[in-house]
């Protein structure tokens, strides 16, 4: 077994002394602690994710060192947090952000100090990630340290899947233990065990998330609305929803009538927002898709336009969506008059399967509150 020695010199004082004779030291010259090494074993196979995990003072930073130097980036506060991205195409870092789940479009316009933790954290973890070469290792030490658990865990379970969508390699040193089931590495270390474990993540079965779906008033939009980059403006007659998670209110989603498009029953997405700390565990999407079932059941069909990538992508690439005759078009002036941003959007139909749960939650009078008509459902 091959050992990392770190020698510190004791400088003799009368506290160090105190210790010395008080406890019994027997090497009054200097301190050295010993951190097994053993990670030839990576070598043997293909990985995209490894994590050393272990208490405070095991050596995960020192371990870590072992594969690079660990580098850190200091954003300019003069700009705003995108634009610190200026070695990228816009939209690639719009699509970068949205993966890493920092998907709160007017984040992305306020500078890096302005930030809470979490969003901060996620910034740092994109830059470090689309700065790296294909034949580097990344290299985060004390991953998720200083944020919330809930947002630790949307973020390692984002973290991972742009990690193996880009086929990088990376590696955290984290003491917490909680995001071992979120990040799914390949494989972990232990500087106490002092072997290299190997994990297929294949046969890892991500921890289940329980939502509650309830009908709300249009109040509840003021929680949310700033984290929309669209106006804060909500149409009055939106069908509203909040969505739940232990407790806390993380999501919101307006549906509103349609009928340019089809009859009266035909609706639309307006607003879809789920809190930033949440971001990351594909929430989002796979509530909308849920509400769309609940909604065709009934015979209303959905419809969604919108100016954002990322969601374009998901629909273009789920089964659940089929693009209509404007999707990817820059669209006209309508015939009011009114003129229309002109930028590229997408537009696709819902033709996914009609929902067997019970659809009263869409049925419900607009005024209705949280506590009147819920849907649960696990999402994975």
């Amino acid at each position: 077994m091959k050992y990392i020695e770190k020698k510190t010199k004791i400088v003799l004082d009368k506290f160090t002394e105190y210790v010395i004779y008080q406890f019994d030291i027997q090497n009054q010259d200097e301190t050295i602690v010993k951190i097994p090494i053993n990670f030839s074993e990576c070598k043997n196979f293909d990985w995209n994710i490894g994590v050393i995990y272990g208490g405070s003072g095991t050596g995960k930073t020192t371990l870590l060192k072992e594969f690079g130097e660990i580098k850190d980036h200091k954003f300019n506060n003069n700009i705003s947090l995108i634009s610190n991205f200026d070695f990228m195409e816009p939209e690639e870092v719009t699509l970068l952000f949205t993966s890493m789940g920092l998907s709160s479009v007017p984040t992305w316009l306020r500078s890096f100090e302005s930030l809470s933790n979490g969003e901060q954290y996620r910034a740092m973890l994109a830059y470090k990630v689309a700065k790296s070469n294909n034949n580097d290792v990344i290299l985060i030490d004390e991953f998720t340290s200083v944020v919330d658990r809930d947002v630790a865990k949307s973020m390692s379970n984002a973290v991972q899947k742009y990690i193996r969508k880009q086929n990088k390699k990376i590696i955290l040193a984290s003491c917490h233990f909680d995001i071992l089931e979120w990040l799914r590495p390949d494989w972990t270390y232990s500087p106490i065990k002092g072997v290299v474990e190997r994990h297929d993540y294949r046969r890892s079965e991500r921890p289940k998330i329980k939502l509650s779906i309830s009908r709300c008033r249009y109040e509840a939009w003021k929680m949310f609305k700033q984290h929309h980059y669209l106006t804060d403006e909500l149409n009055k007659t939106a069908e509203t929803f909040l969505i739940e998670l232990n407790g806390q209110y993380i999501g919101f989603f307006g549906i509103l009538p349609f009928p340019g498009v089809g009859d009266a029953k035909t609706r639309r997405l307006s607003r879809m927002v789920i809190l930033p700390d949440f971001q990351g565990l594909g929430i989002g999407t796979k509530v909308f898709n849920y509400l769309c079932s609940l909604y065709w059941a009934e015979e209303h069909q959905m419809y969604v336009r919108t100016v954002s990538p990322a969601l374009g992508k998901f629909m273009e690439n789920n089964s659940n969506w089929k693009a209509t005759s404007s999707n990817g078009k820059i669209p006209g002036d309508d015939s009011s008059g009114r003129k229309l941003m002109k930028r590229v959007g997408y537009s696709y139909k819902y033709i996914g399967e009609k929902s067997k749960d019970n659809t009263d939650i869409i049925k419900m009078n607009r005024q209705a509150w949280k506590d009147v008509s819920q849907n649960q459902i696990t999402l994975f």
